[in-house]
């Protein structure tokens, strides 16, 4: 978490602080269990405990929601709110913080917060809210309901990240576009009028994938993205040889990888039976005569065909192999 905080302010330092104009400042990542785990209990329980009243707490429409459901509610559940109601007392006596920022759904965790910190300090202090952003059913995005969108270049690849994007809705790309952007209003309503024009081009979807993916993994990240793109969508031999081999195991992660020796005379039968791609004998033989084998892109069809370097083995010593729609096979040639 505190390594994808960091890159997006560090993005957003790099894409947008030019000079002479305006500024974030320095942004402290703070984990609360540097005061939390220091707090003793009874302390807490007769400091922020004593100003925090059951019947608010047992009011938010998330408690009477767990306390309705067939799991009920644990103590460890209730006391929750107190202790981001805390980590907001925290904050504005240490860091002069004054506002606290959430999902809508941290409605109630937010305004224990206010209370707490109105009554013990006497000073005004604020919340704001942001609409949660829900899948095309509705559903919230997230972890619990196993649909994440990770900031983490391990669970959610820049060319992920990026197709995301690429797929959203006509009726919530506009909306997307003000949320997750710094793109100016007028320029978005621009993106918009010439969309209404060319809709087929999927003008919005693009540049939101674009903005989006070089706030979370920079510039080199989008680059990344755009060459699966291309590698993928578009059978692009140029873009296959200027992948890494970590933007290929992103792309093809369900992939199986092998390393191979390119013998004299190797021919795509030979390749797919080291590789493990086809089934021995005859029926191995028909899936090439078949159609159902291309290498970098273009299909095969004569299994006797001799591997050519620059062809069928790419200039970054790989080969990627599909047999069938989507068994993938990343072959890297040693010693060439």
């Amino acid at each position: 978490l505190r390594a994808g905080l960091a890159r997006l302010f560090g993005n957003h330092r790099e894409l947008f602080w030019e000079p002479g104009a305006g500024r974030l400042g320095r942004a402290a990542l703070l984990d609360n269990a540097r005061w939390l785990g220091r707090e003793p209990l009874l302390r807490f329980l007769g400091g922020a405990g004593g100003r925090l009243r059951m019947g608010t707490l047992l009011s938010r429409q998330s408690c009477q929601a767990r306390l309705r459901s067939a799991e009920g509610m644990s103590l460890a559940e209730f006391l929750y709110p107190a202790l981001q109601a805390y980590d907001f007392l925290h904050l504005h006596q240490h860091h002069g913080c004054r506002i606290q920022l959430g999902g809508h759904d941290q409605m109630g965790n937010i305004m224990s917060g206010y209370e707490l910190v109105t009554k013990m300090t006497g000073t005004d202090v604020f919340g704001i809210t942001v609409p949660l952003i829900t899948s095309t059913t509705g559903d919230k995005l997230g972890k619990t309901a196993g649909n994440a969108v990770w900031l983490n270049r391990d669970k959610t690849s820049p060319f992920e990240l990026y197709q995301f994007f690429v797929r959203q809705q006509d009726n919530v790309v506009e909306k997307y576009l003000k949320l997750f952007t710094f793109l100016p209003l007028e320029e978005i309503a621009h993106i918009m009028e010439l969309h209404a024009k060319e809709p087929e081009k999927w003008g919005p979807q693009k540049r939101l994938a674009a903005e989006v993916t070089k706030l979370v993994h920079g510039k080199e990240g989008l680059e990344s993205a755009k060459r699966c793109t291309k590698a993928l969508y578009h059978s692009s031999v140029e873009a296959l040889e200027e992948m890494s081999d970590q933007e290929l195991e992103e792309l093809f992660r369900q992939a199986t990888s092998a390393e191979l020796m390119l013998e004299p005379g190797m021919t795509v039968l030979d390749l797919c039976r080291k590789a493990n791609a086809i089934p021995d004998g005859p029926s191995g033989y028909r899936k090439i005569t078949d159609g159902g084998v291309s290498i970098n892109g273009n299909r095969v069809t004569d299994p006797e065909t001799v591997l050519i370097l620059g062809q069928h083995i790419l200039k970054n010593g790989v080969s990627l192999l599909r047999v069938g729609k989507k068994n993938y096979y990343i072959i890297k040639w040693l010693q060439l």
